[in-house]
This record gives structure tokens, sequence and C-alpha cells, in this order.
């Protein structure tokens, strides 16, 4: 893929790429031993700056709301988010590369059995603020009420906390929890498919997003998403099928 000077200045107006990566979602990026950032979202960062042929900068932020914001006022000029209609209005995003499941967990003691009781007068579900599954559970739970941790990583320490019926989240980071903490069991199913993908500020053009959506399309199909995954010990996520 040649670049012209024109794309490359679109997506490094500093002469570096700023890219957001949202340590709150451990499919994504998280700390290596060293206390480095690493994880899928990481390595495709690595490998467009590398594309680009410009410097790499991680904007390095504990949660997704704080990613979206950071990347639609332009102090980032990539980020890896879950495709919103309310994110579009400043950010244009890929075709997903990672499929994520959106999953409930509840106290071992609790009534609720399946996802389809979870919408019930009295329920009080937890989400992370700004992520993914606040934004889908906002627009789709119409009885019970959303009570917001201060990121995804906090949900479930938050929900016991103050003593809400569900938490909801990442699956894997749910399973995670569920293995540190005692007397927590998951919902069968998954509430919704998390579509991760790459996106950039809207201002920097049609052109420019062409070039990223094929880089992420090449990313698929090369396998280097597969790998990266696999590399980093996620398990549970799918790479998402080629674009339509």
């Amino acid at each position: 893929m040649n670049l012209n000077t024109k794309i490359i200045s679109a997506f490094a107006p500093t002469g570096r790429l700023r890219a957001s990566i949202n340590l709150g979602n451990p499919i994504l990026a998280g700390r290596d031993a060293a206390g480095a950032s690493a994880g899928v979202s990481v390595d495709l960062a690595r490998a467009f700056a590398e594309r680009l042929g410009v410097p790499l900068d991680l904007v390095v932020l504990d949660s997704a709301g704080a990613s979206v914001e950071t990347v639609t006022r332009e102090d980032a000029d990539i980020g890896f988010f879950a495709i919103d209609p309310l994110r579009a209005a400043g950010i244009a995003f890929t075709d997903a590369y990672v499929l994520i499941q959106g999953a409930y967990l509840v106290r071992d003691e609790s009534a609720l059995r399946a996802l389809d009781e979870v919408d019930r007068e009295g329920h009080r579900v937890t989400v992370g603020r700004g992520s993914a599954y606040d934004l889908y559970l906002s627009r789709e739970l119409k009885r019970a009420a959303i009570t917001r941790a201060p990121t995804s990583p906090t949900v479930v320490d938050t929900f016991l906390a103050e003593g809400t019926d569900v938490a909801a989240g990442v699956l894997q980071q749910l399973e995670a929890d569920a293995r540190r903490l005692q007397g927590l069991r998951l919902l069968p199913g998954s509430f919704m498919t998390i579509r991760q993908a790459m996106g950039a500020p809207k201002s920097r053009g049609a052109e420019a997003m062409e070039v990223l959506s094929g880089f992420v399309e090449e990313m698929k199909a090369s396998g280097f998403v597969a790998n990266a995954l696999r590399r980093h010990g996620i398990e549970g996520a799918a790479v998402a099928p080629a674009a339509a």
C-alpha cells in the first residue's frame, strides 16, 4: 500500500501517530509484566504507524468514554472502539476487526436465571460509564434502572458495593471477576455482540478512512488479528468476518 503525503498528514498532522489505547477492555489492551501497554489494539497501532512511516505515541486511558472523547477532540489520531451510533457523531469507524460478547453477572442467590428477566421494574443494572454496553443498554432497557461505575474494570466491585441486581460488561472481564470473588455467576448467553473497530476523527476525511478500512481488512485476512489474540492469551473473542 503506497500512501501519499496527504494521507500520511491526515493521520499524523503532528508528524507522529497518536493512538488512543483503552485499558478498560481487557480484550483490547492491558499491562504486560513490565507495566507497558500491550494487546491487540497496541499491535494494530504499531502496524499502522509502520504503514504510515511515522513514529507512534500511545495515549493510554482507563475507559472507553475517555478514549472516545480524546479522539473526538482530536487529541489522538486513531482509536479502538465498539461501533455505536452516538459515537459516530464525531468518529468515523472501519468495519469490526473483533467481535466480543456482552454478558450479565449476578450473585449466586439471585432469582434471575435468564437474560430476558433482567429488564424488570425494580432491577438495577451496573455498567461502565460510557462503555459500549452502557450506550446499548441505555437504549434497550425499558424498565430496569442503570447505575454507572467509573470504568468497566470497576463494574463488579461497584455492583457489590452498591448492592445492585446485575453487573453488565464484557464476558471475559466478568468471568475474571467471578473467579476473583466468591458467590457470583453469569447468566447464560449474551445480551449483545460488541463490534470492535478502529476509528479516527471524522475531520480526517473519506479518503483517509478508506485507507484505514483497507488496513483493518488486510489485518483480518492476513491472520494478524488472530495471531495477536493468541499471542496475548485472549480467549472468547472472535475475529470479525470480512466487510461486505
